[in-house]
């Protein structure tokens, strides 16, 4: 797999927007009426979605963006927290025009994403959540996504990178050689390394914090979510005031089909980010 190839024939740009103050570097797509974002897990990038930004063109506007402190976004110097990750997200949004959007999350951008919904749901037309975080706290996976991160940013051995990247994938050789050499730039950029505490304070899993073990309240009309699980998907149209259940137990995504088209999307593991 090559990103050229999975955007092949799509007219898309990749600009930065200011959002709120962080240049945010953003793949738009498409020209739907309904717009879709991607938001990635911890540590990744853009990229991660290069295989469903096409499919989804078709019928709407996409934005894939690298997080507030990922990729080649911003990086200010303070912990990257669940709501200073939503608040760049709402920052985004208001800079590009989007009142109201659907949301894809992995991991990380799972997490954000259930956060915006359950704080701003007027926002929120859909979720597709593929293997959320915020969910279940075990401090084994938490420390190994923070250690097998931090160990593949402060050496310049790719091959930790790529070891990070295959921790990700259903099948290894999903970390194609490209996504392992974006991933090892990004990693070694100069103020990427310098922030790496920043973007891994959010895997110390706070529970006084409130902001892990998330709990989505739909305060009006009926919008669907999905989230992946082992081998399954599972659906959910929310009904005014009803609640999405607690998840006590850590999901794992397989091959899973989006919310928004029905069509095949990451295949990713929850146990990894």
């Amino acid at each position: 797999m090559t990103i050229w190839n999975e955007l092949a024939g799509l007219d898309f740009e990749l600009t930065t927007v200011d959002a709120g103050g962080v240049p945010t570097r953003s793949l738009q797509a498409g020209s739907g009426d309904e717009a879709v974002i991607f938001l990635h897990g911890t540590s990744g990038h853009l990229e991660a979605f290069a295989r469903n930004i096409a499919p989804h063109a078709e019928s709407y506007r996409v934005h894939a963006i690298d997080m507030l402190g990922h990729g080649y976004t911003g990086k200010p110097d303070y912990p990257y927290e669940i709501p200073r990750y939503v608040e760049h997200l709402v920052n985004y949004l208001d800079a590009v025009g989007l009142d109201r959007v659907h949301l894809v999350g992995e991991s990380l951008g799972g997490w954000v994403a259930a956060y915006l919904a359950s704080e701003q749901p007027e926002r929120v037309l859909s979720l597709q959540l593929l293997a959320a975080g915020g969910t279940v706290a075990n401090p084994v996976v938490m420390e190994r996504i923070k250690t097998s991160t931090a160990k593949a940013v402060q050496s310049d051995d790719i091959e930790l990178t790529r070891a990070r990247m295959q921790l990700l994938m259903h099948d290894p050789a999903d970390a194609t050689e490209e996504l392992v050499q974006a991933r090892h730039r990004i990693y070694h950029q100069p103020d990427f390394v310098a922030n790496i505490h920043n973007l891994l304070s959010c895997r110390r899993w706070r529970f006084a914090s409130g902001t892990c073990c998330v709990r989505i309240e739909w305060h009006s009309s009926r919008r669907p979510l999905l989230w992946s699980g082992a081998r399954k998907i599972r659906s959910v149209m929310f009904r005014k005031r009803r609640r999405w259940p607690r998840i006590f137990r850590a999901l794992s995504s397989n091959s899973t089909r989006s919310a928004v088209t029905g069509r095949s999307t990451s295949r990713q593991r929850s146990t990894t980010r």
